[in-house]
């Protein structure tokens, strides 16, 4: 079924790129948050076959890659958060009127493949398995990371974590550090825990402690093909992409 939704989609997104094709092919420059890699890397192949366009993609933390357009990076497509969009379209970096939010994706819990599932489905539990941990990790700059490491002093948790907490500075790595034996848990975006083979989804953060990072996309003033820029923003947040969205963890924006 998941099959049969995918293609169904794939066809109603060519629908919609329709207008949006330029009347030649375009080399897309895209720098992106790597909390959208895993549906970005599946719908890219059907947006080329599609539309001819070649996109070009830079993954990263969010932070570091904010950094790199601001010592002028650059690209024609940027995914970023909507406070980092905000700030480079008052740098002149994006478009005003460009920018359209095209997905989000909450937090979830990591563990290695076959271990027990500790209880993280209340506030209270979820705290309970982060003092029971032997070690946890998470990112160092990724939006993630920030929030976890904020998350942990609200709990009053912050000086009996410190020494069992482990700081991953490899973007996107945050799972596969659990994998690779670096900690017993590891916090991160759903949307990176699910694609990493060896580590287990644990689940989503008690909604009472749940936070979401919305991913927004800008087009750069300088960019060579405004409309396949365009027509690739439209094509990551057109309706039929859902299933794709949904299968890599994340939600409509």
């Amino acid at each position: 079924m998941k099959l049969k939704a995918m293609i169904a989609g794939a066809l109603g997104l060519g629908a919609v790129l329709t207008p949006f094709a330029a009347a030649e092919a375009a080399e897309i420059r895209v720098i992106s948050s790597v909390g959208v890699r895993a549906a970005l890397e599946q719908l890219k192949p059907q947006f080329e076959r599609m539309t001819a366009h070649k996109l070009t993609i830079t993954f990263g933390s969010a932070i570091p890659l904010k950094r790199q357009i601001d010592a002028g990076e650059a690209f024609d497509v940027v995914i970023l958060t909507p406070v980092m969009i905000d700030d480079l379209i008052k740098q002149g970096k994006i478009s005003p009127g460009s920018q359209s939010i095209v997905a989000k994706v909450g937090m979830g819990v990591a563990g290695r493949a076959g271990m027990p599932r500790p209880d993280i489905s209340t506030a209270d539990g979820f705290k309970r398995t982060l003092v029971n941990a032997k070690s946890i990790v998470h990112s160092k700059e990724g939006q993630s990371g920030t929030y976890m490491a904020g998350l942990i002093e609200r709990l009053g948790l912050a000086e009996q974590m410190k020494p069992k907490t482990v700081i991953e500075t490899r973007s996107g790595h945050t799972a596969i550090a659990v994998v690779e034996g670096k900690a017993e848990l590891g916090f991160s975006l759903i949307s990176e825990i699910l694609p990493v083979s060896g580590a287990e989804y644990i689940g989503p953060l008690p909604a009472e402690l749940q936070d979401y990072v919305v991913f927004t996309a800008g087009i750069s003033p300088g960019a060579k093909d405004v409309q396949a820029a365009k027509a690739f923003i439209r094509f990551f947040s057109a309706p039929q992409a859902l299933p794709i969205l949904k299968s890599t963890g994340m939600e409509p924006g």
